[in-house]
């Protein structure tokens, strides 16, 4: 095979990275158009998602593992305390520094997320089987883990 047939456009169109980044943009903008709904982004979100897992972690630690510039973090963290979805505490290990938990509307507001997150997954594959799904997840799974992506957490964060 010449240099060529490798960027052949048929070839394009079965890349699993091409396919991965096409599926991957469809599905966040079908979540994002979802979460919106709630008014919600989806880094709020994935916020949420992250102190039902972990309460009581610090806004620096939060603003590390979502990628975000710390400064930028409390201004996030604001909008979702102000809808009084998250509350901020004195850590008792450090009183210099917040910890942060979900309120009892952000309890509310997370299982409302569920349902649109199981919505949006049965969606995009409605044309699995069962058995393909979990087959499908399974290795995706395997790939982020070794490309070192963190468990949840979107690389979009970023740049919200």
């Amino acid at each position: 095979m010449d240099g060529k047939d490798e960027f052949a456009p048929q070839r394009a169109l079965t890349a699993v990275g091409f396919l991965l980044a096409q599926v991957g943009a469809y599905a966040a903008n079908r979540f994002a158009e979802r979460t919106a709904a709630l008014d919600l982004t989806p880094a709020q979100a994935g916020l949420l998602r992250l102190l039902i897992a972990q309460p009581g972690r610090s806004q620096r630690e939060l603003a590390d593992e979502l990628g975000m510039p710390p400064s930028r973090f409390v201004q996030f963290a604001d909008k979702l305390e102000e809808r009084g979805l998250i509350e901020r505490k004195r850590n008792p290990e450090d009183r210099r520094q917040h910890a942060l938990y979900l309120t009892a509307e952000g309890r509310t507001m997370l299982g409302q997320l569920g349902a649109v997150a199981r919505e949006a997954e049965a969606y995009l594959c409605r044309s699995l089987t069962p058995e393909e799904h979990k087959q499908l997840s399974d290795l995706l799974v395997r790939v982020a883990a070794d490309q070192g992506l963190i468990p949840g957490v979107h690389p979009g964060y970023k740049t919200v």
